[in-house]
């Protein structure tokens, strides 16, 4: 069955971005540096048309995540940074250009209707207004027999997580400290508490990568 599997680097202090998000610094202050450890990866590198890079453990899971996932959720701030009317958005085509790393199609959760954009590579985005279920329930059908994979941000993972519609859980703990004042993952949730259990755990010098099945935690 299809899985919807969260998939994010987060410090050691919970962060998955910095403060003072801009559009020139979409992932905050210090935020860059959560995903360092995936930009000289030939798994990475190649999805975004980059000849080379390294082979090691820290590939082998990229490359385990990409080979799984047939369609992708995120939300609308990840999509382009704004928020509000399309046409007021300064960066409303989005961060990727005309072929973006994707290669499957993507569902973007917006209050804003759009028609679905179509580009190179495989990637296409489809604009989706109608709540959380509804983009997954596109994603898992577009996805076939693969996962869909959530992309965040941490608004939208909560709202998953929180609904009960989250499997599993993969976060890729950077051993650094980002302090108060940026985004934290799980700030916010409610009752009851979710409940994870670890089925893995993959240690680099530069990441640790844990994976979780979500067990528990929506109310009956």
């Amino acid at each position: 069955m299809t899985k919807l599997i969260l998939d994010l680097s987060i410090s050691l202090d919970g962060f998955v971005a910095g403060p003072n998000q801009t559009l020139e610094a979409p992932l905050g202050e210090g935020g860059e540096r959560l995903h360092e450890w995936v930009f000289a990866l030939e798994s990475w590198r190649k999805p975004h048309g980059l000849e080379g890079g390294e082979r090691n453990v820290d590939g082998d899971v990229v490359q385990e995540s990409v080979d799984a996932t047939g369609a992708v959720v995120m939300g609308r701030r990840m999509f382009s940074g704004g928020a509000g009317r399309w046409a007021d958005d300064p960066n409303a085509d989005g961060w990727w250009g005309d072929n973006p790393p994707f290669h499957v199609p993507v569902f973007v959760l917006t209050h804003h209707a759009r028609e679905t954009e179509v580009k190179d590579g495989g990637t296409s985005f489809t604009f989706v207004t109608d709540g959380a279920e509804a983009a997954l329930e596109q994603a898992r059908a577009a996805a076939g027999d693969a996962d869909v994979s959530l992309a965040g941000g941490a608004d939208v993972a909560r709202q998953y997580l929180q609904a009960g519609l989250l499997d599993e859980v993969q976060l890729h703990v950077v051993p650094v400290l980002l302090g108060a004042g940026g985004v934290r993952l799980f700030d916010g949730l409610e009752p009851p508490p979710i409940e994870l259990e670890s089925t893995r755990v993959i240690q680099s010098p530069s990441v640790t990568h844990l994976r979780y099945r979500v067990t528990r935690g929506v109310a009956p």
